[in-house]
């Protein structure tokens, strides 16, 4: 499995349904749907309803990253919405296991995300409780940040932790993601690449994807 997850938060929301349409064109089949509470990140951004809207419209997968403090709060009305997959913040809650469990009960995957200065050992108690753990390459809360360069090491550490993992959770990666990067991203172990500037940033979301995918394989 090899997925591009364009990432709403990059999005212009004047002409969002055209360009999720040519995203999915080019071969996106999930969104990235950010959620920001003003207080675990400091801003705020899309809820529940955007989530309902999308999902009336078109067949996709949700991909809903809850950057909240108290995600348990939120896991009943995103799945309601619609959401397909729902992870949040290992840092923002101390019933990590309470919470995937209410997500799977929920029919959705569960996932674990985790910021770029939190150890990876805070996964060890969970990781076999989830579906996919969210690596992120920036510090969440903001657009169009650049990759930090340590997530090739800690994508690697991560990879053997889910490969022992009765799960065998798959790997995300969230945060400065682009045509440079995604080959060696995937090499190391990712499995499904958030991309928001370097697809909805771009004049052709369509055409960026395409791009993605096509830079993301092996030329050998």
């Amino acid at each position: 499995m090899f997925q591009i997850a364009p990432s709403l938060l990059a999005a212009d929301f004047w002409s969002l349904s055209t360009d999720m349409l040519s995203a999915v064109e080019g071969g996106a089949d999930l969104f990235h749907v950010d959620v920001m509470d003003g207080h675990f990140v400091p801003n705020l951004s899309m809820g529940a309803m955007v989530v309902k809207a999308i999902k009336k419209k078109l067949n996709v997968t949700l991909d809903v990253h809850l950057m909240v403090t108290d995600p348990d709060a939120n896991i009943d009305d995103f799945a309601d919405a619609g959401a397909d997959w729902i992870s949040f913040h290992i840092e923002a809650t101390p019933h990590a296991h309470r919470v995937c469990h209410k997500i799977r009960q929920r029919g959705c995957k569960a996932g674990i995300a985790i910021n770029p200065g939190t150890s990876l050992s805070t996964l060890e108690g969970i990781i076999g409780d989830v579906d996919f753990v969210l690596l992120m390459s920036v510090n969440p809360g903001f657009g169009g940040q650049s990759f930090i360069d340590t997530t090739y090491q800690r994508i690697e550490l991560l990879a053997e932790m889910c490969h022992s993992a009765t799960s065998r959770p798959f790997i995300e990666v969230d945060g400065g993601i682009g045509t440079e990067n995604i080959r060696e991203l995937r090499k190391r172990g990712m499995q499904v690449a958030v991309a928001g500037s370097s697809v909805f940033g771009k004049p052709d979301p369509g055409a960026a994807v395409r791009q993605l995918i096509q830079a993301s394989k092996d030329p050998s």
